[in-house]
């Protein structure tokens, strides 16, 4: 998959597995872009024992989200601060955005999890197809 600025013909940012972050663009619309063209994003940092955790858990339920590096992006500081202000008060790292929609950090998706509503969740979102 290949997210370009429409009409944009322009390199763009690689991400992973394939995946492309249009350049020049607003973080926001970066993100907005990710979450609406994937069924589960994870923003991440490589060496956060938090974001681990939330892939690690997503990746256990057989759902293959695309992950985001934060720290491998040159306009990772640029997203990371987009999705500051998207957590307000939470955590913003792991950000997990399902079906478009931003859910949370690691705490709201373990809660999500332990109460029942993660998996109606990815399934909704086309992540899972139990």
């Amino acid at each position: 998959m290949q997210l370009m600025p429409e009409g944009g013909t322009g390199a763009g940012i690689p991400v992973s597995d394939g995946v492309m972050l249009p350049n020049p663009e607003s973080s926001y619309e970066v993100v907005r872009r990710l979450a609406a063209g994937n069924a589960v994003v994870l923003f991440s940092m490589s060496g956060c024992c938090m974001c681990t955790v939330a892939k690690s858990l997503l990746f256990s339920l057989g759902v293959g989200p695309t992950v985001v590096e934060l720290d491998e992006l040159g306009a990772g500081r640029d997203i990371h601060a987009t999705l500051c202000q998207l957590a307000r008060d939470q955590q913003a790292l792991p950000a997990v955005f399902v079906g478009g929609k931003f859910l949370g950090s690691l705490e709201t998706l373990v809660a999500c999890h332990i109460n029942g509503t993660l998996v109606p969740l990815l399934k909704d979102a086309g992540a899972l197809w139990l």
